[in-house]
This record gives C-alpha cells, sequence and structure tokens, in this order.
C-alpha cells in the first residue's frame, strides 16, 4: 500500500501531464503535508495511522455563511404623502369626460370576475363579487343618507379611501362623499347593487380579503 502511495507515476504519464518526477521521499513529504492541511484537528500518530489504511477521507469544514438582513424599503407616511400631493387631481384634469373609458374598463373587470355576468346569474353571487371588488371606474348614486345634501349625488369613483368616495359628477364637480350614514347603488348591465357605507369602511385592499354578511336590511 504504502510503494502505491508514494509511488512515482510512470514515465509516458508524467510527459503527458509534463510533470516533473519525484523522488519517494518528495511525494511523501507531499501526502503528509497536504493531509496536515486538510485534517488539522488530527495528530500526526493519527495521520500515519490512517495513511496505513486502504481508504483515506479528508475533513471537509463548512464555511458558516452570515445572513445578510434584507431591508424593506421604506414606504411614506401620511404626512409625506399629504405633502407631495400624491393623492390630488389636478383641476385640468377634473373632467367627467376624461374618465368615461376607465368606467368603460371597470365594466369589462366586472363581467370578467362574474364569469360573464349573464343573465341568469345569481344576484347574490353578483353582490359578493362586487362587495370585494375593487370601485374605482364604477359610477355610483347616493341613495339614501343621513344628510339630505348628499342623496342624489352621482358620478364615477376616481378615489376610494378608508371613509370616503371621492366621485366626479357629470358637470365635472369632484365630490368628497363619507361611507358614513350613506347608501349608495351601483348598476352594470342590468344589475342594480347596494353599498351600506356604514359597513364598507375599508380600503380598497383589505375588502378583498374581508368577509361580508349578506343582510335583507341595514340601518344607516
Amino acid at each position: 500500500m504504502e510503494g502505491a502511495l508514494y509511488g512515482g507515476l510512470p514515465r509516458q504519464a508524467t510527459e503527458e501531464l509534463c510533470l516533473q518526477p519525484q523522488r519517494s521521499e518528495e511525494a511523501k513529504a507531499f501526502v503528509s503535508a497536504f493531509l496536515k492541511r486538510s485534517m488539522p484537528k488530527m495528530k500526526d500518530e493519527a495521520i500515519q495511522d490512517v495513511l496505513s489504511r486502504k481508504a483515506v477521507i479528508l475533513e471537509h469544514y463548512a464555511r458558516k455563511r452570515k445572513k445578510q438582513k434584507r431591508k424593506k424599503p421604506k414606504s411614506f407616511t401620511a404626512k409625506q404623502r399629504r405633502e407631495m400631493r400624491l393623492f390630488e387631481i389636478e383641476p385640468e384634469q377634473q373632467r367627467y369626460a376624461i374618465f368615461l373609458p376607465l368606467h368603460e374598463l371597470w365594466k369589462q373587470y366586472i363581467r370578467d370576475l362574474c364569469y360573464g355576468l349573464k343573465p341568469d346569474a345569481q344576484p347574490q353571487m353578483v353582490q359578493a363579487k362586487l362587495l370585494k371588488a375593487d370601485l374605482h371606474g364604477a359610477i355610483v348614486t347616493v341613495t339614501k343618507s343621513k344628510c339630505p345634501s348628499y342623496v342624489g349625488i352621482t358620478g364615477i369613483i376616481l378615489q376610494e379611501f378608508k371613509h370616503v368616495f371621492k366621485i366626479i359628477t357629470k358637470d365635472d364637480k369632484v365630490k368628497v362623499v363619507p361611507k358614513l350614514n350613506n347608501v349608495f347603488s351601483l348598476e352594470i348591465d342590468g344589475f342594480i347593487s347596494y353599498i351600506y357605507g356604514s359597513k364598507f369602511q375599508f380600503r380598497a385592499s383589505e375588502r378583498s380579503a374581508k368577509k361580508f354578511k349578506l343582510k335583507g336590511t341595514i340601518d344607516l
């Protein structure tokens, strides 16, 4: 075993590999140094004992990788959003005709959401889908309200916040209508749905995961 371990390569092999032939003493010194580097925790006597066996198992120490902490992107605060005027619509853009294409997109979105919105579709299914749907672009009407001045307001929803709808009317006026104490209706392809604002005070992103209970009558 020792002769095979420290023996030199055949002359033809050394010429093909462009290696310089080593004497047995040099080969023995190289193997010992290599094993010491590969198995630093083992003593010389143990290494020599390993060499006397038929197989040599080299130890491998995996380096521990440091976990890099992912930095979460910082979002704007409410004050910063107000200062940057992110949710304000420029006066020249406050025109009802500009947002009609948005309404057409919303209608197609609802049709896809309600599996085509066929005439035989169940009203309860349509109502449940609309309660969780994105309402930006929908045309709504205030049908009931504790404040009479809100009743009859009709327009396209431009923005939905947790407590209010921002609506643009046909006469190009932007109205901010609170959800609380108001009932809204919206119609699409003959289906009329009612939204009780007092039970609807959620952001659009929150409503998608909210479970609504369909009730016959709800007080304002």
